[in-house]
């Protein structure tokens, strides 16, 4: 039997313990009470609670040798604006479904865990109605807020077409030059401070529309012949006209002869053995069925937890990556968490794999076969694989996906050289001052060189520099073979045209090309 004269000693002890906890939590900011405003309020109240420590206090941390050590508590490692403390932490909790705010690179932080629940919030029936509610109003807002950043006019490019010849370039740019300023060339020739100061740069990230819940968004091209893949919940939010043409052509490094393998059809489990038998490999043809196959993802399947109004039987590679290119769909890269500081990603095309020592836009994934093992349901999540079902293939099946993946060829490019040079006699006056510029004033070839215009890094282009928000860190060179037909560019889509990335890179690495200049570099992209 306890002695309860210990009692009240326990009282004191407890006490004290919960005085003092009360007493650091109002020091650093903590809540300690019940809330009583909204999230996103609260997490500002937190950010302000975590600023740096008044100037002249100086902490002290025990080193391993046992000497103290100064830290200044302003140091942000040089990373100033980006730095978290200058920034919102992101508005938690965000469950799926929930709006989040468009211009997610103002936030930055941890979430409240790196796992996510096979299972709904809320009943099936609320989740449903509540996606279809919520979605007329969430696409009209989101589309006010791109009408915002750019003029989608839809013209064309003059009467240049994509590879297929089903579709036009578009012509740009298209971003919306700054108010206060009179063109992009006066833009750029304003110092870095002034750009960000002023908030005058056109080419932030673009987040998912829904980023809570997030995942594929098929492209409406895709939809019309997949109804499948339209979601309850949100829209894809370009004009198709700033999108590669569906079906895009396929071309073989093993037939290039034949030159679109597929004669404009999309390849599908239906067609693929009638188109390829006689062209492939046996071990080819199972590469290519099983990119061909569809398997249940995060929010593509037959459970409850999906955004489809009917289950579904999941997607395969080839739903973005068609024909072994791209229809344009977005994602978000299962590289981090929370969901809101993961990097809305454009689908890249598979053309060209063979050359590419690295894949994946930030993960550095070394080879075909191990790229398509690891994509686990798209979200960087195996412990959803219980309740999903197992998506996981053998390695013999990834080797020869990887197999297959390795013989998709670039598109034909006429005009250049067994070097990757314009054959001087082919080209135009402007394709070679472009080319000219591409190795010289406008410093392309420094990351886009040899015969697919790629280096094969990752770099950080530290393009927060520019604005008050959270760095991205090193993303992928993507190569630049065969360009024109994979509108839009950079990794989130931000720059819709050749002349929106021409304009991204002139700001971001103060290249002040004149207007001509910029024409005869997108003159010369055109011929890759």
């Amino acid at each position: 039997m306890k002695n309860p004269t210990h009692y009240p000693a326990i009282l004191l002890i407890v006490t004290g313990l919960a005085i003092g906890y009360l007493f650091g939590a109002s020091r650093t900011g903590l809540e300690v009470g019940p809330p009583a405003v909204g999230a996103e309020s609260r997490a500002e109240s937190r950010a302000a609670g975590s600023a740096a420590a008044p100037e002249g206090k100086t902490d002290y941390l025990k080193q391993s040798d046992g000497v103290a050590a100064k830290v200044d508590p302003n140091w942000d490692y040089g990373l100033g604006d980006g730095h978290v403390s200058k920034l919102k932490p992101y508005p938690l909790p965000c469950p799926p479904g929930q709006r989040t705010p468009f211009e997610l690179w103002r936030y930055a932080g941890r979430g409240p865990s790196s796992w996510g629940p096979p299972t709904l919030h809320v009943s099936w029936d609320e989740w449903k109605q509540h996606c279809l509610e919520q979605k007329p109003k969430l696409m009209a807002e989101w589309k006010a807020h791109l009408d915002a950043l750019y003029d989608f006019h839809g013209r064309p490019l003059g009467s240049v077409r994509m590879s297929g010849q089903r579709k036009q370039v578009p012509a740009g740019p298209i971003a919306r030059v700054p108010k206060g300023v009179a063109s992009f060339e006066a833009l750029a020739s304003l110092p870095v401070d002034e750009i960000r100061r002023r908030d005058l740069f056109p080419y932030k990230p673009l987040a998912h529309p829904l980023q809570s819940t997030a995942h594929m968004l098929f492209p409406q091209s895709w939809t019309d012949a997949h109804p499948e893949h339209l979601r309850m919940d949100v829209d894809f939010d370009l004009p198709d006209v700033y999108l590669p043409e569906f079906p895009a052509p396929m071309f073989l490094t093993t037939h290039k002869e034949l030159g679109d393998i597929t004669g404009g059809r999309e390849v599908t489990l239906g067609n693929y053995y009638e188109i390829f038998d006689g062209l492939l490999t046996g071990e080819q043809m199972e590469g290519l069925k099983e990119l061909l196959r569809p398997s249940p993802t995060t929010w593509f399947n037959q459970t409850h937890h999906r955004v489809t109004v009917s289950p579904s039987v999941g997607v395969s590679c080839f739903s973005c990556h068609v024909n072994g290119h791209t229809n344009g769909a977005i994602e978000l890269a299962p590289d981090s968490r929370p969901n809101e500081a993961r990097l809305r990603m454009d689908t890249p095309t598979m053309r060209g794999n063979y050359n590419l020592m690295q894949l994946s836009s930030k993960r550095s994934i070394r080879s075909m076969d191990h790229f398509a093992e690891v994509e686990e349901y798209f979200d960087g999540d195996p412990g959803l694989m219980q309740a999903l079902g197992p998506r996981g293939a053998q390695r013999q099946i990834t080797n020869r996906m990887g197999d297959f993946n390795a013989i998709l060829d670039f598109p034909p490019a006429p005009k250049l050289g067994p070097l990757m040079t314009l054959i001087a006699e082919q080209a135009t006056e402007a394709e070679l001052r472009g080319e000219a510029l591409f190795h010289g004033k406008a410093q392309c070839a420094k990351c886009h060189s040899g015969p697919a215009f790629v280096d094969d890094y990752l770099h950080d282009l530290r393009v927060e520099r520019f604005y008050k928000g959270r760095p991205e860190g090193p993303i992928k060179t993507f190569p630049l073979r065969g360009i024109k037909d994979s509108p839009p560019y950079l990794h989130d889509v931000r720059c819709p045209t050749l002349h929106d990335a021409v304009e991204f890179f002139n700001l971001i690495l103060e290249l002040k090309l004149t207007a001509q200049e910029k024409d005869d570099l997108v003159a010369f992209l055109l011929c890759l």
